[in-house]
């Protein structure tokens, strides 16, 4: 099975999305009988990415139905929320074997098996920095782990943790306090990085790629940082110089796909990573105007189509909660249609609001908004069917009329294929904006026969062939996707 240089991928939290399924054809659906009408839902994606399908911990389970500080969140989430929703944390894995709850080790594999069939790749979970507190390795591999003495459980008492005879840190990162339901694995150690590339073994046997929780804890100097009272010295490669390389000697076209903040995605890229995460996008779209992201976008090839772009995800809050309908649709245009990896995350393409905390076994019933559906029901057939392989894309230059650069709401660029051209020009602001796009520059003897693939808040106001200029009208967030002939 081989992957496309932009792909597509659908995030879906699976006990979740199964509970939902199982409710829906009133039957206990597992991975092993998905309807066929479902399987058809993913035909305009490339790869699927199953989160959540490891053993889980019973111990996370039992620590989260006991932490207080949970439950306002998880009553946001469910209405009727009860203690026997919470099922713990899909990163606190117990076992790399597939959880029974979601059809078991040949569930998958059926599941795999009917994806390939379409041509689709599937994505598995890595979490290389810690594991549950009932893992196996605790007691039979306790030398992978991060060990203290008395003095830090008195120091640090919410840091480390007795498991039989040895103090072990719970896993961390250096700005938040500790996963307590976790053990921290130690990246400087030979024993555990051959264990990782064994367990990586494994689980590629399932998958064409996996997503690898909280990747830029492994770098040296991040590890360090972290755990510099526990560690001495520094090893003399990187954690994933040495892992990806071992893995893709065997199966060179499995991909390693990064969770990553921090500004370190450059970092990880080098040190063999396919795709990394760009949170700086999913923020400036967030928090700054056009200017800012325009200027993140004009970054080197070579990194760009490395990114992972997206405005929701199991982590982030629901898109159109967070960004407001109209900002969310404009900002789904401009993330998915870029080069690099593009990420749905499961209910952001219905218009779901609520954010599901990954403890729990299902979600709350939302309605679909038909508004937004409409919109991805157009959007993704696009990406599919346009946007996955070509690497021939540039910054467009589309400006509001009268208006110096630097105050320029209006975000485009354009994917050049081999008898037309893919033009995505967005409004990121809520004024009322006239535009020109002046085709002279595109460098191509065109006769244009101009079609709009998807617009919202927009209008063609006035085209001229012989000036070769289109002028333009946006609404506050309003989008044009055209498809240019020659």
């Amino acid at each position: 099975m081989h992957w496309v240089s932009h792909p597509l991928i659908l995030e879906i939290n699976t006990i979740p999305w199964l509970h939902a399924l199982s409710k829906r054809f009133e039957d206990t659906i597992t991975l092993k009988n998905i309807p066929e009408e479902v399987i058809d839902e993913f035909r305009n994606y490339n790869a699927i990415w199953m989160m959540g399908v490891w053993q889980r911990s019973i111990m996370s389970k039992k620590i989260t139905q006991e932490h207080s500080g949970f439950q306002e969140e998880f009553k946001t989430a469910l209405s009727d929320f009860s203690k026997v929703d919470i099922i713990g944390s899909p990163y606190a894995v117990k076992n790399y074997t597939v959880n029974p709850k979601v059809g078991g080790k040949s569930g998958l594999e059926t599941f795999h098996s009917r994806l390939n069939a379409l041509g689709k790749c599937l994505i598995l979970d890595f979490v290389p920095n810690h594991t549950a507190i009932d893992h196996p390795w605790v007691s039979s591999k306790p030398e992978y782990y991060i060990h203290g003495d008395s003095t830090d459980l008195i120091e640090h008492p919410n840091l480390f943790t007795r498991m039989g005879t040895h103090l072990i840190a719970h896993g961390k990162d250096p700005y938040f306090p500790p996963w307590t339901d976790t053990l921290q694995l130690n990246a400087y150690s030979n024993e555990y990085r051959e264990q990782a590339i064994r367990t990586l073994m494994d689980i590629q046997q399932h998958c064409e790629g996996v997503r690898c929780d909280m990747a830029m804890l492994l770098i040296n100097s991040v590890f360090k940082k972290t755990w510099q009272s526990k560690v001495s010295g520094s090893p003399e490669k990187e954690f994933w110089i040495e892992v990806i390389p071992s893995v893709k000697q065997q199966n060179p076209d499995f991909k390693f796909i990064a969770e990553v903040y921090w500004n370190r995605e450059w970092e990880l890229i080098q040190q063999g990573f396919d795709y990394c995460y760009d949170k700086i996008l999913y923020d400036r779209m967030l928090f700054d105007p056009a200017r800012s992201i325009r200027g993140h976008l004009q970054a080197d090839w070579d990194y760009s189509r490395k990114l992972v772009r997206f405005v929701e995800n199991h982590d982030e809050k629901r898109a159109v909660g967070v960004f407001g309908i109209e900002q969310s649709l404009s900002a789904a245009c401009i993330a998915l249609c870029l080069p690099g990896a593009r990420l749905i995350h499961y209910g952001q393409q219905f218009g779901f609001s609520k954010k599901l905390p990954i403890q729990l076994r299902r979600g709350a019933e939302e309605e679909e908004n038909k508004e937004v559906k409409g919109f991805y029901d157009d959007l993704i057939p696009i990406i599919n069917d346009y946007l996955t392989k070509s690497d021939l894309w540039k910054m467009g230059k589309v400006c509001k009329k009268d208006t110096p650069e630097g105050d320029n709401p209006i975000i485009s660029y354009y994917w050049n294929l081999s008898e037309f051209i893919i033009y995505v020009i967005v409004n990121f602001s809520d004024q009322n904006v006239k535009c020109a796009l002046d085709l002279s520059t595109l460098g191509q003897d065109i006769s244009y026969d101009m079609v709009s693939l998807l617009h919202r808040n927009s209008e063609k106001l006035e085209w001229s062939l012989e000036s070769q200029i289109l002028e333009l009208s946006f609404a506050p967030w309003g989008i044009q996707v055209l498809k240019l002939s020659y």
